[in-house]
Parts: structure tokens; sequence; C-alpha cells
């Protein structure tokens, strides 16, 4: 191979070369899940242009509870709101003139725990009945304690329904009946569940609460 032909190739491997060097990336990043209540963190990397690296939140929203150190290049949180939450994320660095790149993010948080109505409180003669649904939206089994009671108008309560069970993991219903007979008068109606995972302090939490009250007749 000649010399000239050696020259020619060592410039074009040279020119490649900074030009890998002068172009900022970040890293792709998946969409990332967390649970309401749990400890989070979502590294971030960026390759190329000159480090250190100083990061930026340039659109969108992260989960509330969650904070973007700006020059660890990571994101911490105890989440505190289920949903999925969208945002932009812009790095820079230090060379001269400054290089940047974005890129889109989303984050998945989920409950951990819910509940909803499948038959809603009704009166059937003396009676309050109802069923409720609840997921388990971790990846593990947990044990699950749901109490439904009557409240009337005078703060009394009175139980309704009461369940311990173990839920297997991974958004699995478990359907929750209720019916007692709590008296005459008008009453709301309310649901608690609550549910830990073995080797795991964090306790979930549930409610569900009927928008209005119902009454019920004399015997």
């Amino acid at each position: 191979m000649s010399g000239r032909l050696l020259a020619v190739m060592g410039s074009f491997c040279l020119a490649n070369c900074l030009l890998a060097a002068q172009t900022l990336q970040i890293q792709a990043v998946p969409s990332q899940g967390a649970i309401v209540g749990e400890n989070f963190t979502l590294p971030l990397q960026a390759t190329g242009g000159t480090p250190p690296y100083t990061w930026q939140l340039a659109g969108g929203e992260l989960p509330p509870g969650c904070k973007l150190h700006t020059h660890a290049g990571n994101i911490t949180c105890v989440p505190t709101t289920a949903g999925d939450y969208h945002f932009t994320l812009r790095v820079s660095d230090t060379s001269i003139p400054q290089l940047q790149a974005q890129q889109e993010l989303t984050i998945h948080v989920i409950a951990g725990l819910s509940i909803e109505w499948k038959e809603p409180p009704n009166v059937h003669g003396s009676t309050i009945s109802g069923s409720l649904i609840v997921n388990n939206q971790t990846p593990e089994e947990f044990g699950l304690t749901v109490i439904v009671v009557a409240v009337n108008e005078i703060g009394r309560a009175t139980t309704l329904g009461y369940q311990h069970v173990k839920l297997p993991a991974q958004a699995t219903t478990q359907e929750i009946p209720f019916s007692a007979s709590p008296g005459p008068g008008t009453y709301y109606v309310r649901a608690d569940a609550v549910a830990h995972r073995s080797g795991h302090h964090h306790v979930y939490r549930a409610s569900k609460q009927t928008p209005a009250t119902i009454s019920v007749g004399q015997l």
C-alpha cells in the first residue's frame, strides 16, 4: 500500500473520529415503569461531546414527586400519582461551542393497588349490598385487607364486608362482595383496601366512596 494511500486513509479516519467526538447523543432510554410510593431511579447517559454534562427538562412534566439531578444525570423520586408522564430532556456538554442533544422520554407510574365498584352499593329491602374489584398491579403477590362500611348521618359506621386474602401479582383481579343490614337511615358507603408485599416496608392503600348517600327504610 502506498504512503499516499495510507495518508489519505489516516486523514479520513481522523476526520470521522473527530466528527464522532463532536456529536453529542443521549443513549436510548426505554419507557420506564414506577410504582406509587416506592423509590424509583432512572439513570441517564450521554455519549460524545466533552464531559461533564448538564441535564435539563426541556418540556413536559416529570411525575409528581420526581426530581431531575442536573449534574448527576439521573431522575429519582417516590412517585405520588399514577399516570403516563411524557417529557423531553436536554443534555449540554462543556465544549466550545457548546453541544446539545434532546430526547423524549416516558415514565409510566402505576398505582400498585386499585379498587373500583363492580356492583355499586344498592339497597335491597333493609340490606345494602354490592361488590368491589381489586387489582394488584405490582410484580409480586401481596396480602390484602378490604373493609367496607356504611356510615350514617351521625357518623356511626356499620361493617358491610371484610376480607383478608392473598392477591397474586400483575393486575390480577379479585372480586370482593359485601352485604349487611345497617338499620334505617341515610348512609354513604366507603371501601378501604390495605396491602403489603412480603419483605417490603411500603404499604399500599386505596379507597372508594359513593358520590351520594343512599337511604334504608324502616324494617
